[in-house]
């Protein structure tokens, strides 16, 4: 059984729990291990928050980026100086240094290949900060502030080739 669902209300032989005394033993039982699955493993808070601005997205024609590689002390406290990420989808590779500040970014990119491309930063309840990355494909954003953060790339579009979107996982700076 998945830890998120819930047993049914119903005993195997189609007896509505809530009928039941409630000491019966399998109410008991079922009460128990109810509370033992969210003690171990509780619906996160921002849950609902992360859903929505992930779903913000839904109507473009994306492809997603998976991690290729972060640095080895990424998030780890007490590491005040500069992280690096690494994102890569088929033939694009996105490469982000974040230098924390007190509750805002520096970001340093670059786009493999490079291009003036379209840079899109989204930061939950905080809007988007656009940019263009140039010929070689860097690009800075030295204000980024803190929270549930997507890298969005609106690829350059190559003569007579369909014009494509590239967006990271969510990090959380």
């Amino acid at each position: 059984m998945n830890p998120a669902e819930r047993p049914s209300k119903r005993t195997s032989a189609g007896e509505d729990f809530a009928s039941l005394d409630p000491n019966h033993e399998d109410v008991q039982l079922l009460a128990e291990l109810a509370e033992m699955l969210d003690i171990a493993d509780p619906v996160p808070d921002d849950l609902a928050d992360r859903t929505r601005f992930a779903i913000d997205l839904a109507n473009l024609d994306i492809e997603v980026a998976r991690w290729a590689r972060i640095d080895e002390l990424a998030g780890v406290r007490g590491r005040a100086g500069p992280s690096t990420i690494t994102f890569t989808v088929q033939d694009l590779t996105v490469m982000v240094t974040l230098a924390p500040a007190a509750h805002r970014h520096r970001f340093d990119r670059w786009l493999v290949p490079g291009g003036p491309h379209k840079i899109e930063v989204r930061v939950d309840g905080q809007g988007s900060t656009i940019t263009a990355a140039d010929e070689g494909g860097r690009f800075a954003l030295p204000d980024v502030p803190a929270g549930l953060t997507q890298i969005i790339v609106h690829l350059a579009d190559p003569a007579g080739q369909r014009a494509r979107t590239v967006v990271t996982p969510a990090i959380v700076l």
